[in-house]
């Protein structure tokens, strides 16, 4: 999908045509889309359609008469049917009278922008829309961590609510890797954002240069916030994990404690049920001596099981 738009005293419209100072957003092109864009303002085709690829790392690249700047961006998506997040490139490449924008999907990124919520916003100051448009990418990231941290949240609650199970674990392993996406992402946006800081072939303004300063602020922000949220997530499985083997562990003892007593009147009933005779067997000729022995049974049993509970074994 191709579309065009320019704004034009702060109000943006959509073109049916290339013209200066407009805005080309490209999501999942064609190879002809690609070509009528590559073709008009004379680019590598294969630079138009490197934000396709999921494997293309972030990088700036000046080519002549462009340049090519691929940063990483995060997305919500399904996987193992839970809600997860992970980043893919999106390309942004500036010519001389345009700036254009590839994904291989649709991006929240980009949404405010088309729904006209950025101040200040203009096609035609096409580094201004670059530095709005990564720390726009920045902001994203921080949202979408804080969520990643209240879910990790809900989880731990649930351990002392007797609620936990195995399936905690895997949510855990899931929000790790995509903080493990996250990590590599903003790790590698940061050096494009360094790169950045030398750019010199489009003319700046001061105020876009404080921009720029805001957003590796907030990309610096986000990486801490990964870090730490990474390590908090690592001591929440750990916590779960054993918490999980302690309950199993005193499932076990009791189980073990029970076989244990009801071993006592299977040995008793054993003993008397032997093929001898009755006479040397204590109680048989005595009356009342099957009460006798069930009682007898009993209290042994009572006494096994107050030896286990004094030694916390049941």
């Amino acid at each position: 999908m191709l579309n065009v738009y320019r704004t034009d005293g702060g109000i943006l419209s959509e073109l049916t045509d290339f013209e200066p100072g407009a805005w080309i957003n490209m999501t999942a092109p064609t190879i002809e889309e690609s070509k009528r864009v590559s073709n008009f303002y004379g680019l590598d085709i294969i630079d138009v359609r490197a934000a396709l690829d999921d494997e293309e790392s972030s990088r700036v690249d000046v080519e002549d008469g462009y340049t090519l700047i691929l940063v990483d961006v995060p997305f919500e998506e399904i996987r193992n049917q839970r809600k997860a997040y992970t980043t893919m490139p999106l390309g942004i490449i500036i010519v001389k009278d345009a700036i254009i924008t590839v994904s291989a999907q649709e991006t929240v990124v980009l949404d405010p922008f088309l729904n006209k919520r950025v101040r200040g916003f203009s096609t035609k100051k096409r580094m201004r829309f670059v530095y709005q448009i990564l720390f726009r990418t920045a902001g994203v990231y921080q949202v979408y961590l804080r969520d990643i941290d209240k879910r990790r949240s809900e989880l731990e609650a649930r351990v002392s609510s007797a609620d936990t199970e195995d399936t905690d674990l895997i949510d855990l392993h899931e929000l790790e890797s995509n903080l493990v996406y996250f990590a590599t992402s903003l790790s590698a946006n940061k050096i494009v954002l360094e790169r950045l800081t030398r750019y010199e072939r489009i003319k700046q303004y001061p105020e876009d240069k404080e921009l720029l300063d805001d957003v590796i602020v907030e990309n610096r922000q986000a990486i801490e916030m990964t870090n730490i949220y990474r390590d908090i997530i690592h001591g929440t499985r750990e916590l779960i994990s054993t918490v999980l083997n302690n309950r199993l562990n005193n499932v076990m003892k009791m189980l073990t404690s029970i076989t244990l007593v009801m071993a006592i009147p299977t040995i008793i009933s054993g003993i008397y049920g032997m093929n001898v005779s009755g006479k040397w067997m204590p109680l048989s000729s005595t009356p009342h001596g099957f009460m006798i022995i069930c009682v007898i049974t009993l209290i042994i049993c009572v006494l096994a099981l107050w030896i286990l509970k004094r030694r916390k074994m049941l």
